[in-house]
């Protein structure tokens, strides 16, 4: 009775208020009065996808369960009833929760199952809080300007703006395709006018903060593409898209100051929910660093001075005495100043080569270090003796001034470059470790040593690092010799392409004068002109400047007349924002709604791939917290919590090497510089022996085995529309989860997500019931009116606290084992009570939405669950009460069986029966009587003129 009564006090389920008998509430979220509602019904023919035809074609045809009936229904469902749409108007006395992913770039080749892996992680946060009563945001838009689809423009003649719209579809189809709960309504393209009229508005705020501004600067020029590239976007001397030759150049180019704001940028981080790894690279990029800016006088062979003074940054002014040259960059200012007559033509030929090189090939730690000499020397100030100025492209000129002092004893560049120009190395640090050793540089702090000058009147010998830097500091500004100072590696930020497909800037140039004039906020969106020709002009000019009657205009203010800008905005100007436009899409009059930007600010969950770790998140921060200045935002930070997915590598492949004769060798046994065939071998003929992979023919031979990053020239490329055909949606969404770690990277398999399917194939039979002879499956469910016994509650509530628990930890791996679990226990029992079944549909109802949507419709309810509440585990149910109770028959102990501590008696008798090792003494004829403690032990009496030990 006490079991009973615990039970019925379970199923008053005030978690889960559907499952009275009561009509459908209204869904004022998501069934607003102005929709049509569409119910769904079950259609067991249709669902077999067996209707006519052959009964023996039917059963070759007839799958695991079916989702290819299920999916499409439950999608067009969500679509026609707006089924996941925020309202513009929320109760904003309910918590929120605003989860986006990264804005993908629409691409024509589509999605790969990669792709997926992020949007499924935030699909399933998001379901989880709405039915956790949070009021969600969460939308799809697209990074749509950009170079690939004008380069694909040029090679077809295709224009970007039909690609583009051709690509989004495709994008869209496929997220739709996969049940992603986005809501639509809020969707955009940073190519809409109505979206880059606000790019236009906010680069006009920084030009009046003065943070944008133009300046000539060399840059990264391809010819072949017509435009300037990024660094990150050359490699090895040419373009990443195209391979093309690039060189660096000067032109004029618009710039952002981002690096008025970088002590900010670096103090914010720390507030942030991050992970470790990405504020660190933020900073390395930031890259502040305290030291000493001073001045070496430059003087001829002869130590006579020449008139020029050469500026250097060093962040260990300690060092100063072990200074034995100078290196100033190929493109420094003063470098035809320094360059003697005779050294002219080396240096000019070592400048061309060091013009073709990106900034990060040049700062590439592993490159061997290269250089010439200026001819020139400079007067250390410290030492009093000169040294040579050499030029090395190791140095930029865009990092501090473009020179620095080289201590070849303590820097290992300066190491590197010192032994291979035999330039003399002076140690000036002593090592902690009392050694000697001089093989390589000593980076580390210690004692100073060799560091004193009676001319100079600096003498810093014994002195720890620290304190030297101090007194060379103090000695430097009291000599006039320097000034402390704080550097940063980051640069202002390049802000022009010479390219067609993207913003235009909202400025004119006056004919008269050259000056520039901002456009009046009134006059946005300055829209970009039809081209046809997108070519790029070969001059330099961008194509923009061959919409000849779009570049000359007046300016409406003055009368005079003017010419437009005809670079355009990079792409990364429209994804530096688009997470406030998503709050208030359809505003006309402001970037974003002040009382909408306070309720949803800021991102609460923002996930995507690590390779954006730098850019476009310092780039967002940098936008961001100009608005947070001018007063269109209210938060200093945009993304309060970042996860970074990891990826979905291909298949593994499995390569096996041949010599020059064709025989096989094992991989074992082949060097790197051996010259030998490789062939891939098919996966059916490969084993496992041990921790190696070998032919099953030949098991010899052991075999290469990598997973690579998909791609279209490797051929490993997973199409997601070819997975759902075959699988279904929910099986792809659900294997991608159990794969591992979300944050982990992990190897594709085709036999892995058959086992996911097969684990909703069983938990639809164990709920829907086995399919009839035809493939088709009866309407509804077996889920019976039965009370739960206290092992089906203790099941279910476990699953719900496992679930919930790792669902709010992004580990949904485990959340899914957990479900595995349930469903292996149900089906042991030989009833399933709706009251356990419908909770653990809504557990499951994040990870695969369509096949629990089904299964919630065929339990009798009329409107989606995704509104429902999600479970909640009730503690009484989730303690371990079970105990080993030992069995003795005629009072010799024969085993133990495990049972609650609250077993009655008929229970234990019955597990002791069912037990393989006791049941061999067990029998109801033999019996005489059974003593049982509860808690303590049974013991059954039996007939012993029958019992045979």
């Amino acid at each position: 009775m006490q079991t009973q009564a615990r039970t019925r006090a379970a199923l008053r389920f005030q978690a889960f208020p559907s499952f009275a008998n009561r009509a459908p509430l209204p869904f004022v979220i998501s069934f607003p009065p102005t929709r049509r509602r569409v119910r769904v019904r079950c259609s067991a023919a249709s669902e077999g996808g067996s209707i006519g035809g052959n009964p023996q074609q039917q059963v070759q045809q007839r799958k695991a369960y079916p989702f290819d009936a299920i999916e499409p229904r439950w999608q067009r469902y969500w679509d026609e009833n707006r089924t996941f749409r925020t309202p513009d108007e929320v109760d904003t006395s309910k918590p929120k929760c605003y989860i986006l992913d990264m804005f993908p770039y629409p691409s024509g080749a589509g999605l790969h199952v990669g792709h997926p892996l992020g949007y499924t992680a935030t699909d399933i946060l998001s379901r989880y809080k709405r039915m956790k009563g949070f009021n969600v945001l969460h939308p799809m838009g697209w990074d749509a300007f950009g170079l690939p689809a004008e380069q694909y423009a040029i090679e077809t003649g295709t224009h970007p703006k039909v690609t583009t719209k051709q690509n989004i579809e495709r994008f869209r189809s496929q997220l739709k395709s996969l049940g992603f709960s986005y809501d639509w309504d809020r969707e955009f393209s940073t190519t809409e006018p109505e979206y880059y009229k606000w790019t236009q508005w906010i680069f006009l705020q920084l030009f009046k903060k003065g943070l944008a501004y133009q300046a000539e600067i060399p840059v990264n020029w391809c010819p072949a593409l017509g435009t300037v590239l990024a660094n990150e976007e050359v490699v090895n001397g040419v373009s990443e898209r195209g391979g093309h030759p690039v060189v660096r150049k000067p032109m004029r180019q618009w710039i952002l100051k981002i690096t008025a704001y970088a002590d900010r940028l670096l103090e914010d981080l720390d507030d942030l929910d991050w992970p470790e790894s990405i504020k660190e690279m933020q900073r390395n990029w930031i890259g502040r660093s305290e030291g000493a800016e001073l001045e070496f006088g430059v003087v001829d062979s002869q130590g006579y001075e020449q008139g020029l003074k050469l500026s250097v940054y060093t962040t260990r002014p300690d060092t100063i005495f072990g200074a034995t040259f100078i290196v100033v960059a190929p493109e420094h200012s003063l470098l035809s100043s320094l360059t003697t007559e005779a050294q002219h033509e080396k240096v000019e030929h070592y400048r061309v080569l060091a013009s073709k090189k990106s900034d990060l090939e040049r700062t590439d730690l592993q490159k061997a270090k290269t250089g010439v000499f200026s001819g020139s020397y400079a007067m250390n100030p410290a030492t009093r003796e000169t040294i040579p100025i050499w030029i090395a492209d190791y140095v930029l000129g865009s990092y501090g001034t473009g020179a620095i002092m080289a201590v070849p004893a303590h820097d290992s560049r300066d190491y590197e470059f010192a032994l291979k120009y035999d330039i003399p190395i002076m140690r000036v640090v002593s090592r902690t470790d009392r050694s000697d050793d001089d093989s390589e540089p000593y980076v580390d702090d210690g004692i100073m040593i060799n560091s004193s000058n009676s001319l100079s009147g600096l003498n810093i010998n014994g002195l720890s690092c620290k304190d030297a830097a101090s007194k060379v500091i103090d000695w430097l500004e009291s000599t006039g010799h320097g000034i402390k100072k704080v550097n940063y590696k980051l640069r202002d930020w390049l802000f022009a392409r010479q390219r067609y497909w993207g913003e235009p800037f909202p400025v004119v140039y006056l004919d008269d004068s050259g000056e520039v004039v901002p456009l009046q906020e009134n006059e946005l969106p300055l829209v970009l002109p039809d081209l046809d020709d997108f070519n790029p002009t070969g001059t330099g000019e961008p194509p923009l400047a061959k919409a000849t009657s779009w570049v000359k205009t007046v300016d409406p203010v003055s009368g005079r007349h003017a010419r437009r800008e005809t670079n355009t905005m990079p792409q990364w100007a429209g994804s530096c924002w688009y997470y406030l436009r998503f709050m208030d899409p359809k505003n006309p009059t402001a970037l974003v709604g002040k009382d909408k930007e306070r309720y949803w600010s800021p991102v609460d969950i923002y996930v995507g791939g690590a390779e954006h770790s730098v850019l476009h998140l310092l780039y967002a921060r940098f936008w961001h917290k100009v608005l947070y200045d001018i007063g269109v935002v209210s938060t200093k930070e945009p993304f309060q919590c970042l996860i970074n997915q990891g990826l979905i590598l291909g298949e593994i492949e499995y390569t096996a090497f041949r010599d020059q004769e064709g025989r096989l060798v094992s991989a074992d046994s082949v060097g790197v510089t051996d010259n030998h065939f490789q062939e891939r071998i098919p996966a059916e003929k490969v084993m496992k022996v041990g921790d190696f992979y070998v032919i099953k023919d030949n098991p010899s031979i052991r075999l290469v085995a990598r997973a690579y990053k998909m791609s279209k020239s490797r051929g490993n490329v997973i199409n997601p529309d070819d997975v759902v055909s075959e699988y279904g949606a929910d099986s792809l969404r659900l294997y991608e989860m159990f794969m591992g770690p979300l944050r982990d990277s992990k190897t594709w398999s085709t036999g892995g997500i058959e086992g996911v399917h097969r684990f909703l194939a069983r938990t639809w039979r164990l709920i829907v019931g086995p399919p009839l002879p035809d493939g088709s499956y009866n309407c509804g469910t077996i889920a019976t009116d039965d009370e739960p016994t206290l092992d089906q509650l203790r099941s279910l509530h476990r699953c719900i606290a496992k679930v919930s628990e790792e669902i709010q930890e992004t580990r949904f791996n485990t959340g899914i084992s957990a479900m595995m679990e349930f469903v292996n226990a149900a089906y042991k029992w030989d009833k399933h009570p709706k009251s356990i079944l419908e909770p653990f549909v809504l557990l499951l109802s994040p990870f695969a939405p369509h096949m629990a949507e089904e299964l919630w419709s065929r339990m009798g309810h009329q409107e989606s669950l995704a509104y429902e509440q999600f479970p909640e585990a009730e503690s009484e149910f989730l303690k371990d009460s079970s105990i080993v109770l030992p069995v003795q028959i005629n009072g010799k102990t024969r085993g133990t069986i495990l049972v609650d501590e609250a077993c009655s008696e008929d229970d234990a008798f019955r597990l002791a029966s069912e037990d393989e090792k006791l049941s061999k003494y067990i029998s109801v004829r033999m019996i005489k009587k059974r003593i049982y403690v509860p808690g303590r032990i049974l013991n059954v009496i039996l007939d012993h003129h029958k019992v045979s030990s």
